[in-house]
């Protein structure tokens, strides 16, 4: 049977468990990685949460997964990863799939333009990296 994006999304939502600022600030002081999957020109656009890895959610499981050539040793699973996007669409789906690869500690933290708007720290992109 095939799924909607509304379907996907409600699956999502019930997977990965979305976390206020003062939350996922204290998950960023004990050492989460704090990951972006929007699109470069979004974060050339808008600027990025301060100290967050950029990887665009086409990426996402080629950069979380040790066995492929495209890895980023940013990603383990002992590791809390907080997941952001513009609002917090991708970022549920892109928990989910971190979820479904073994990442226990996922959590949603929203939209950008939600974090920047609460005072939350950003920074603008200096490197264009994927």
């Amino acid at each position: 049977m095939s799924k909607t994006v509304q379907d996907m999304m409600a699956e999502a939502n019930a997977a990965v468990e979305k976390i206020g600022m003062d939350r996922a600030r204290e998950l960023m002081a004990q050492g989460a990685l704090v990951l972006d999957v929007r699109d470069a020109p979004e974060l050339e656009a808008a600027g990025k949460v301060k100290g967050a890895l950029h990887v665009s959610r086409g990426m996402l499981e080629f950069r979380a997964d040790p066995g492929t050539p495209y890895h980023n040793p940013e990603f383990r699973k002992d590791r809390p990863v907080l997941v952001y996007c513009a609002s917090g669409g991708r970022s549920a789906l892109s928990g989910k799939v971190l979820k479904d690869m073994g990442y226990e500690q996922v959590y949603n933290i929203g939209g950008f333009k939600d974090w920047a708007a609460a005072g939350g720290e950003t920074e603008q992109v200096v490197d264009k990296g994927m």
